[in-house]
């Protein structure tokens, strides 16, 4: 892998955190409760804190030993994603933000899969990593949420 190579992918995926906190701060603007608009505004400096990772590992690169192995309890895989239409409330924020995760580690895992230079693999292994650190972040939430009665 080359260099410019390396930079380009970690090029798509600050953009993809750039498209992240732009959609909290979209959904901010939506919110009609204060401790809505708080969750996202926190969801929003999560997503701003991911691009400072990502910009670590472009100092840094990626290590084998970076790739942390995070339990997956697949609620988000379980949840429908047509929430465009539904109100915005405490639990389809966690199941957008689920979903959104879900994605972006989807991606990173597939994209790992496509490739032989094991450069190229640890680096999108690491970032599915990161992703699948967040989306438990979020169905550990979701899970406290529903267990206490909502």
């Amino acid at each position: 892998m080359t260099i410019t190579e390396f930079n380009e992918i970690l090029d798509f995926a600050v953009e993809r955190e750039h498209e992240a906190v732009s959609f909290y701060r979209q959904l901010q603007q939506e919110a009609a409760f204060a401790d809505q608009k708080k969750m996202l505004k926190e969801l929003e400096e999560m997503e701003m804190g991911h691009i400072v990772v990502i910009e670590s590992i472009r100092k840094k690169g990626v290590k084998p030993e970076d790739i942390q192995k995070t339990p997956n309890l697949k609620i988000s895989e379980y949840l429908s994603k047509e929430l465009e239409q539904k109100e915005l409330n405490y639990q389809n924020i966690l199941i957008k933000a689920m979903k959104r995760e879900e994605i972006s580690y989807k991606l990173y895992t597939e994209m790992s899969q496509k490739f032989s230079d094991q450069e190229l693999v640890n680096l999108f292994k690491r970032l599915a990593s990161d992703e699948a650190k967040h989306k438990l972040h979020f169905e550990l939430l979701y899970d406290d949420f529903l267990s206490k009665g909502n």
